[in-house]
């Protein structure tokens, strides 16, 4: 089985690690390829620079056509519905993943995010994903993302102490780390704080496997119709 792991910002550090997460999560059968745009944002804060790294993001996906299941790493889901009209394999963003991951095994979760720019997002999905009513809260740390490529920062200390808050506030029975730089911290907080802290990119590719494996595809009716080919149309 192969996964392509795309972390659609250009920052190559972030693409390391989560590439390290996917393989760990994976069976030793599947072989992840985990790769990242050479042109756009080198994070992912907000609206525009979610648009800013859609041209990247599908070229990237364009170029690498072999696979049989895609993933997202981007808690945003950026691109996911139009990547779905690219392939029929299965795509899965990782926030969608952590959401659904986090309904199995808790009444109500707490989202633990970045910036406070990117919660509208977050909440947007949420209520699209239909589990609005499942997420206690949206809550940022005001950890910029680049910082948690950095040695040494204050990125988990942060992190950690919204997490408290949400256990303590929010009555949250489980946390979905909100930002696929974060990968490499799930199980240490989960550890600190007693409840289940769920990663976006370990649960993407746990279910991206299992839909290989039962022979799911992408629907092409509908939303997730390929593509148009317009290349011979017309232009008044």
């Amino acid at each position: 089985m192969r996964i392509l792991v795309i972390n659609p910002n250009t920052t190559a550090s972030m693409t390391r690690k989560i590439g390290a997460t996917a393989r760990a999560a994976a069976l030793p059968s599947t072989q992840i390829t985990a790769v990242n745009p050479s042109d756009g944002p080198v994070s992912i804060e907000g609206y525009y620079d979610e648009a800013m790294c859609l041209a990247g993001l599908l070229k990237t996906v364009r170029d690498n056509p072999e696979h049989d299941a895609i993933v997202i790493a981007c808690f945003d889901d950026t691109g996911l519905d139009a990547v779905r009209c690219m392939t029929e394999a299965p795509v899965l963003g990782i926030g969608e993943a952590a959401f659904h991951a986090a309904s199995f095994i808790s009444n109500k979760f707490s989202v633990v995010t970045t910036l406070a720019r990117s919660i509208p997002a977050i909440e947007h999905n949420l209520v699209k994903y239909g589990l609005s009513t499942r997420c206690a809260r949206v809550r940022a740390s005001e950890v910029a993302v680049l910082e948690l490529e950095q040695p040494g920062s204050s990125a988990c200390h942060r992190i950690s102490a919204e997490i408290g808050r949400a256990v303590e506030e929010d009555k949250a029975e489980a946390i979905v780390l909100g930002c696929a730089g974060m990968t490499d911290l799930a199980a240490s907080l989960a550890a600190e704080h007693g409840l289940p802290v769920i990663d976006g990119v370990t649960a993407a590719v746990a279910l991206a496997e299992g839909m290989v494996r039962i022979g799911l595809k992408t629907s092409s009716k509908g939303g997730y119709a390929p593509p148009i080919d317009k290349s011979g149309s017309a232009v008044a």
